[in-house]
């Protein structure tokens, strides 16, 4: 059998079933004249007449209706084999690893991996809740999660919601006993929940108004490594706390927080996804970076 023998004998069972060398052509997408020399060239490699052809109709020979019962079913065999190898390419899937910062996963990053894994239920991703600078290509992370400031030079990155804002708050109990801080120097004087990096150093807090920048390294007697105890200790009166906006608004929306020195809470670029190189970007990234491009709903942090 001749490589191009099976081309042919599937030209001649789509001419033998539409009864018209015109209606094959256009189902097979070739020209009239292309499948009559097809179909020659089979009856001359198999010495036999596979097909009567008149002006007016198209019909298969003895020979030709014989073959016909025989390929048609490997034939069709062979349809479905290639359109289920098709399903592969179309059906998503792998491994998609992201290293994020806790705050990121909970007010943006997870509601978006919900959605992802809807759209693509082949992929498996893997997050790791990381809130050290890890270097994510040393780590064989696909993509990392940043705020803008943080980002490096030579990394790609795509916006992961929109800008973030600070909230200074404080529970009732505390400012029953402390006075509201009026200005970030009145910080001094008060219990400030403070937070350290998993590299060492305490977080200082950053505010901003009126063109006036202050950095402000707050003291206390509690200090943590994660805003959601930060949001705990703040709730049950130990201090102020600095955390995300997103983070406390079901709290401050109840009373069970006050937020204070709004004004010098401004907004700055928030979360972003990043990445190494647009070259040969793993196929899970790919899919979702193009779900951050679709419009969706602003994510809502869980309390």
């Amino acid at each position: 059998m001749q490589r191009s023998d099976l081309a042919d004998l599937a030209a001649f069972a789509a001419i033998a079933a539409r009864g018209s060398f015109r209606a094959a052509a256009a189902d097979l997408g070739v020209s009239t004249s292309a499948l009559s020399h097809a179909l020659r060239g089979l009856e001359t490699r198999m010495g036999v007449r596979l097909l009567h052809r008149t002006t007016r109709s198209v019909a298969p020979t003895e020979a030709g209706a014989a073959l016909l019962v025989r390929i048609a079913p490997a034939l069709a065999e062979i349809a479905e084999a290639v359109g289920a190898a098709g399903a592969f390419r179309e059906t998503l899937g792998g491994t998609l690893r992201i290293n994020a910062p806790r705050s990121a996963c909970r007010l943006v990053l997870m509601p978006l991996v919900a959605r992802f894994l809807a759209q693509h239920p082949g992929v498996q991703v893997e997050i790791a809740a990381d809130d050290a600078m890890t270097d994510v290509v040393a780590a064989g992370f696909d993509a990392g999660v940043r705020v803008g400031e943080h980002l490096a030079a030579d990394m790609i990155a795509v916006p992961l919601g929109g800008p973030l804002r600070f909230a200074l708050v404080a529970a009732p109990a505390y400012l029953a006993e402390h006075p509201a801080p009026l200005d970030p120097d009145d910080l001094a004087g008060h219990r400030c929940l403070r937070q350290r990096f998993p590299g060492g150093s305490l977080y200082r807090w950053e505010f901003g108004k009126d063109g006036r920048d202050l950095v402000v390294a707050v003291g206390g007697p509690l200090v943590l490594n994660d805003q959601d105890l930060i949001v705990q200790a703040a709730l049950d009166g130990l201090g102020l706390g600095f955390v995300f906006e997103d983070s406390v608004r079901a709290h401050l929306g109840t009373g069970r927080l006050v937020r204070l020195l709004t004004d010098w809470c401004p907004d700055f670029p928030g979360f972003f996804l990043y990445y190494a190189g647009r070259r040969h970007i793993p196929p899970p990234l790919r899919a979702f970076l193009d779900l951050l491009r679709e419009p969706h709903p602003e994510p809502t942090a869980t309390p």
